[in-house]
């Protein structure tokens, strides 16, 4: 086993006097091998500008230019941690989420908040089409 010890005391990490960052460790452990390094970088960006309840106002745009992504990839970074359920997303708002317990992934449920958009194009293409002709106005 190694053995710890402080390599530069004089420069220990402290809590920052204002603001918020925090990133739980099992994001390195249980999520990160699962997402592409844009949503890797998107992740600890947004948990890095968070508040205390995990929420930042970034639009894209300043997203995208700040992480020098282009707006697809940045939108496709998105997918991929609402698709691990790892943030919540509406227009500028996002909020990173605590992680999942071990080996259980959240599903957003119809009526109960925010949910993927892939998630709401599935349900609505899985309902019954009606047979009946629609009459045009």
């Amino acid at each position: 086993m190694i053995q710890k010890r402080v390599l530069v005391p004089a420069r220990l990490r402290r809590p920052p006097a204002t603001g918020w960052s925090w990133v739980d460790r099992r994001f390195v452990r249980e999520h990160m091998d699962h997402l592409s390094r844009e949503a890797v970088l998107l992740y600890f960006f947004l948990a890095d500008v968070a508040d205390r309840h995990g929420l930042s106002f970034y639009g894209d745009g300043t997203l995208a230019t700040l992480l020098r992504m282009s707006p697809p990839a940045l939108l496709q970074a998105r997918d991929e941690l609402l698709a691990r359920d790892l943030i919540a997303h509406e227009a500028r708002l996002t909020q990173v989420l605590s992680l999942p317990p071990p080996g259980e992934r959240r599903r957003s449920e119809a009526g109960q908040g925010l949910m993927h958009l892939g998630e709401i194009l599935r349900r609505a293409a899985a309902l019954p089409h009606s047979s009946e002709p629609r009459s045009s106005l």
